[in-house]
């Protein structure tokens, strides 16, 4: 697939959800090739999974971001770590609803809080 030429709205959905992310990598300080790596990996993956179900749109942006997450998991760390509550131990975010679904959100693992929407960190 073709996600830069082609014009349909799984590409939109797709290059909206890579923006999101990429937009979170850069404001956590991790939008090195490696990050930036698993995002374009995921993003790829996911671009074969909207082509099987296209109606999974208001997923894709979740989903990317749980990708890349899980990825940055494996070989840096976790990531993004809460900077919003008061917990002094270093704990990540989470990507609230779990499985995806409109208006993905990072929400602390320990406090609960909503912290920023994907895109937004």
């Amino acid at each position: 697939m073709d996600i830069v030429t082609a014009d349909r709205p799984q590409t939109t959905a797709l290059m909206t959800a890579r923006a999101l992310v990429l937009h979170d990598l850069e404001a956590t300080g991790a939008a090195d090739p490696q990050g930036v790596s698993l995002l374009e990996n995921a993003v790829a993956d996911r671009g074969w999974w909207l082509d099987q179900w296209a109606d999974g749109r208001d997923f894709i942006t979740g989903l990317v971001a749980q990708d890349v997450q899980d990825g940055l998991l494996e070989t840096a760390g976790r990531w993004p770590l809460c900077k919003a509550c008061d917990d002094l131990d270093p704990h990540a975010l989470y990507v609230h609803p779990d499985l995806g679904g409109p208006d993905p959100t990072w929400v602390c693992e320990k406090s609960g809080i909503a912290v920023a929407p994907v895109g937004g960190l």
